[in-house]
């Protein structure tokens, strides 16, 4: 009975040494195995491993990818217009050992203080060299590639890879919102007044053409009118010649026809004249012939 008595304490401690050397290695973790704060050996294997109890101390780091959101920052790009960035980043521990040693018993939340000021400062300096509008259009994929470049080998130190930095957000800092509108208002004006001056400048050389177009054009068209009218005048005098010349009595007729059409019209009223004139021979004649003399 004395011995059972005795076993048993000295069995429970047994059981508890063993059960504290015994280590699971999750698949999603790395696993450092300490000895009075020196790193011997890394558990990258998922299963079980073992370390020596009370001597040895085992340390668990997350192996996934990580995200990291950075507090939105204020930076000042090249034409002085203010904007809070806002960003997050990807990244993973690389080397296990390296971590350890960079960040102490910290951990990842020293990790990640040191991690934030590194993206602040990349952040900071790559959007600082840039106009806003290159901030605003889609040139900000190229800028978030600098920015993760350049944090990468500063985060290296730290045994972390950088997968990608990200800008969620990028916005005007609320007290400027007000000022900045206006300033875009007042560009936006400008540029328009500047377009409109430029379009009536070209309205006014396409006017000016146009009507140059037009002067010639009407010019030349009254230059063949004339020539035509007088062809036609030459022509028809050339015709009346002929006519006279065939039969003078006939085109005596004719204008004396003509005359009379456009002498005795409605609106005429009144016409005094000799009873002998001239202009009625045709109409004293039974013959329609003009009497001799």
């Amino acid at each position: 009975m004395r011995k059972t008595t005795l076993l048993l304490p000295i069995l429970v401690v047994a059981v508890a040494i063993v059960m504290s050397s015994v280590i699971i290695v999750d698949e999603r973790e790395k696993v450092l195995i300490l000895q009075f704060g020196k790193v011997i050996s890394v558990k990258e294997e998922p299963g079980l491993a073992f370390k020596i109890p009370l001597i040895q101390e085992a340390v668990s780091y997350d192996d996934r990818i990580l995200s990291r959101d950075v507090e939105p920052l204020e930076v000042t790009p090249l034409d002085d217009r203010r904007l809070v960035v806002d960003a997050f980043a990807r990244y993973r521990i690389a080397d296990v050992v390296q971590f350890r040693q960079a960040v102490g018993t910290g951990g990842l939340a020293t990790a990640e203080s040191r991690l934030d000021s590194i993206l602040r400062s990349q952040t900071r300096e790559i959007l600082g060299s840039v106009s806003s509008n290159d901030i605003l259009s889609s040139d900000r994929a190229t800028l978030m590639l600098r920015i993760r470049n350049g944090a990468i080998a500063e985060a290296r130190a730290l045994g972390l890879t950088i997968i990608d930095v990200r800008l969620k957000a990028t916005d005007l800092p609320r007290e400027n919102l007000a000022a900045t509108f206006d300033r875009m208002r007042a560009e936006r004006e400008r540029e328009a007044t500047d377009e409109r001056a430029r379009g009536n400048e070209a309205a006014q050389r396409v006017r000016a053409q146009a009507d140059r177009t037009v002067v010639e054009l009407v010019s030349e068209a009254q230059r063949e009118a004339e020539v035509a009218r007088g062809e036609a005048d030459a022509e028809r005098n050339a015709i009346f010649a002929e006519a006279f010349g065939r039969d003078q009595e006939f085109f005596e007729f004719y204008r004396s026809l003509t005359a009379y059409k456009r002498a005795l019209q409605g609106h005429n009223s009144t016409m005094v004249m000799s009873p002998d004139s001239e202009f009625f021979n045709y109409l004293k004649s039974p013959t329609g012939k003009v009497p001799a003399e």
